[in-house]
């Protein structure tokens, strides 16, 4: 089924930056629909459920409501209400579980093909995060089912050996969350230490861990191979085989970079692979295409968050009014 409307503003993705979007284009009048190809702020769903931000809540903010929390750090579950909220309250137009698939210019105009229909569009914002390509290990065994690059539960992994892999945050709250639960957790870690970006009330919690001998850690060690009980890891002092259950790769994600080449978006030639976007106005080096949150950021993940980001959203909205000259009272 092919949409009859051409909107002035297709946003593609349904994360936080997203929603920020879509709340500035409907006070400025233009016609707009959200794409997300899963759940509503689909990324945050997908982040482990005792999950705590760093950011306090009102850095967390979109479209002036006020984000309350029990505790000044807010965790994954209000986030999702919170956010939810934003939804509900701004009457915002979403499509969920609607994966973009195509992009095309024709005729001055957007052919968006999704998995459900095609719409047309004069803009397109892309605010697609990060989190949906891990990087993999890429060693023999990592197909099998028992190796995890997304964590939800410590429950599931009770008494089972389970080896983490990383040193950021994800990986220190996987492993410790799954210690306290009674799994015998092993960590593998590329680098010489914890990394220095883990959260400032977590990190004596994992060095006294791994000192007292609770949560074996190996450093400057990488996983040679995957079998089904077992692993082999390269360590300073060999290569040594340890029994194992389950492999939770927490090594980081990336964002669909491909997606942006497609599009026909430049990409700086080093190896962060930023994309061409004008700061004053976001927008790439394709006319009527902007970028929006952290994906700006190219393979430099860390630049960018919710709340240095939100303001992309009225730097786009004002630049697209600025070219379109809509009026303000023009209805959604």
């Amino acid at each position: 089924m092919e949409s009859e409307t051409t909107y002035d503003l297709i946003i593609i993705g349904g994360g936080p930056i997203g929603l920020a979007c879509a709340i500035e284009a409907k006070k400025a009048g233009l016609s707009y629909v959200i794409l997300e190809k899963g759940a509503l702020v689909n990324s945050l769903y997908n982040y482990p459920s005792n999950m705590t931000f760093f950011s306090t809540s009102e850095r967390l903010e979109i479209g002036g409501v006020p984000f309350v929390s029990n505790s000044p750090k807010p965790t994954r579950a209000e986030a999702l209400e919170y956010y939810r909220r934003v939804a509900i309250s701004g009457g915002l137009h979403i499509k969920l579980f609607e994966e973009v698939m195509k992009v095309q210019k024709e005729n001055g105009s957007f052919s968006v093909a999704t998995t459900k229909q095609t719409y047309t569009c004069k803009n397109i914002i892309i605010a697609t995060g990060f989190y949906d390509i891990p990087y993999l290990l890429n060693v023999p065994g990592e197909n099998l089912p028992k190796v995890k690059h997304y964590y939800k539960d410590p429950h599931y992994y009770a008494f089972q050996k389970v080896l983490v892999v990383g040193a950021a945050n994800s990986a220190i709250d996987v492993a410790l969350e799954t210690w306290r639960k009674g799994a015998e957790v092993t960590m593998v870690i590329r680098g010489d230490k914890i990394s220095d970006r883990v959260k400032y009330w977590v990190k004596p919690d994992i060095d006294n861990r791994i000192a007292e001998g609770s949560i074996k850690a190996y450093f400057n060690s990488s996983i040679a191979e995957i079998r089904e009980h077992e692993v082999d890891i390269n360590t300073p002092e060999g290569l040594i085989t340890i029994e194992n259950d389950w492999v939770l790769a927490m090594t980081g994600y990336q964002p669909n970079l491909k997606f942006l080449r497609e599009m026909g978006i430049l990409l700086s030639d080093d190896a962060v692979l930023r994309p061409d976007v004008d700061e004053d106005t976001q927008e790439t080096n394709v006319p009527g295409v902007y970028l929006a949150g952290v994906i700006c950021g190219g393979m430099n993940t860390h630049r960018l968050f919710i709340e240095n980001s939100r303001i992309h959203a009225e730097k786009i909205i004002n630049h697209i009014k600025m070219r379109s000259s809509i009026p303000e009272a023009s209805l959604v």
